[in-house]
């Protein structure tokens, strides 16, 4: 049986197919409260504990040139680059309060610019913002630390790439969706394949460490032969990694995707043809399924991570870096410190009024209670590394397992009897026909799904 039979099983991903987090944080943000503030906040960066741990640097630049008709991101489509440069003053001045509010000799060992369109920025403002990040914070060098960006192929020239290289940053994230011209006009999103591979070849030759791309399924007339084409031709570029992720049409909550003609989606059977043609293509090409929609090449960071059980989860997706505190800047963006979350005002008004007022921007956020910071580990592991060792979280938290989640294990059982997992006395461990559910199975362990409206949330399939 090929790897992809394995994988693909059509007759559990459609009786399992749920509503259900993505688990970029436990609890999730449903759950972030109002009454969060920023003293919350700093007190948690205060906490001693934290010292030893490294940084990471989020940085969100909302701006788009043109909205993609799809995007559920926190964004703002405008043509006038001049509206960047408040906005860039402002998290200037947010980078001072929050190196304020810790021992910026902690290095820096992650720093993602999402957006957005990071590349919305003009050169000399990417360059602005970077040094002004190295003036409050230690960045380790290139060999020690990931630095990525999100890019657009249509705001980024060689030169561009270029640039980039030389602030710093090591990796790129492309955002590709479809080379279908067909697709590309129903989705607002004029992106023609000598872009995408112009930037691809640029970053190989300034020695980016890592090359991802991002392509969407079940977007309007989308078919099984078209995509293929999409996969065919994206594996002649041969990035490092690949996101494949399912277009979530939710126009009651994004109006944009109104744009869009949903009889012109994939019905739920096409849908399901068109992943089983996602997994057989690049698993026969040679990339190793991580999980969440996630390939990557087993020479690619992620994959090494995940065989040595150090992968992780945060707000940007499959991390490579487990324990640093996460430091959110801009609007909406989220971080980690310590036992909290905190998110900042997602409206550019607010944020930017408190930034001026010289205050931080947090509106909401949470601090973990001790059933969460063990039921965040549960499902982290099951999340990123697909097994859970009783033994590891007795010795942490002084626990028997088996008793702690005996509601849970049973609750689990129909996975075992379909295939899905293998759960042991001392040991669970997620199969490789339930790689594909593993949302499903890390819900089983989430205290909170009965108080959340699920249909907030993407299906696992």
């Amino acid at each position: 049986m090929s790897i992809a039979d394995s994988l693909f099983r059509p007759d559990l991903l459609a009786r399992y197919s749920a509503n259900g987090p993505r688990y970029t944080s436990y609890p999730t943000a449903p759950q972030f409260r109002d009454s969060f503030d920023p003293a919350d906040y700093r007190r948690a960066a205060a906490d001693p504990g934290a010292a030893s741990t490294d940084l990471s640097l989020y940085f969100h630049i909302p701006f788009c040139d043109t909205v993609c008709f799809y995007c559920g991101c926190n964004k703002v489509a405008t043509k006038n680059r001049a509206h960047a440069r408040p906005y860039l003053e402002q998290l200037k001045r947010e980078i001072a309060l929050q190196a304020a509010c810790f021992d910026t000799l902690r290095p820096v060992t992650q720093l993602h610019w999402g957006g957005g369109t990071p590349t919305f920025l003009s050169h000399d403002e990417m360059a602005e913002l970077m040094a002004v990040t190295r003036e409050h914070f230690t960045l380790l060098p290139d060999t020690d630390a990931e630095y990525s960006i999100e890019v657009d192929p249509r705001e980024a020239s060689p030169a561009t790439i270029a640039h980039l290289r030389e602030l710093g940053f090591n990796r790129l994230s492309l955002g590709v969706q479809d080379f279908d011209p067909r697709v590309q006009r129903a989705i607002n999103r004029i992106q023609p394949f000598e872009l995408t591979a112009a930037v691809m070849q640029a970053a190989r030759a300034e020695d980016f460490h890592s090359i991802g791309v991002d392509l969407i399924y079940g977007l309007p007339h989308q078919s099984v032969d078209s995509f293929s084409r999409t996969l065919d031709t994206m594996l002649e570029l041969a990035p490092d990694r690949l996101s494949v992720f399912a277009y979530a049409h939710m126009p009651q909550l994004f109006k944009m995707q109104r744009q869009m003609d949903p009889a012109t989606l994939p019905s739920p059977t096409q849908r399901l043809a068109l992943l089983q043609r996602v997994v057989e293509r690049l698993t026969d090409a040679g990339y190793v399924y991580i999980g969440m929609d996630h390939f990557a090449l087993p020479t690619d960071e992620l994959a090494r991570a995940q065989a040595r059980r150090t992968l992780h989860r945060n707000f940007q997706g499959y991390s490579t870096r487990a324990e640093c505190d996460l430091i959110g800047f801009g609007a909406s963006s989220i971080g980690k410190v310590g036992d909290v979350y905190a998110q900042n005002a997602k409206e550019l008004k607010d944020y930017g009024a408190a930034i001026d007022a010289g205050q931080l921007a947090i509106a909401r956020g949470i601090r973990l209670s001790a059933d969460d910071r063990l039921r965040r580990d549960v499902i982290t592991q099951i999340m990123c590394n697909l097994e859970l060792r009783f033994d590891e979280f007795e010795a942490a938290y002084g626990i028997h397992f088996a008793e702690a989640f005996a509601p849970e294990l049973e609750r689990l059982r129909p996975f075992e009897d379909d295939g899905l997992i293998e759960l042991g006395s001392r040991k669970l461990e997620v199969r490789m026909a339930g790689r594909m559910l593993v949302r499903n199975i890390a819900m089983v362990f989430d205290r909170y799904l009965g108080e959340q409206t699920l249909e907030r949330f993407s299906r696992t399939v």
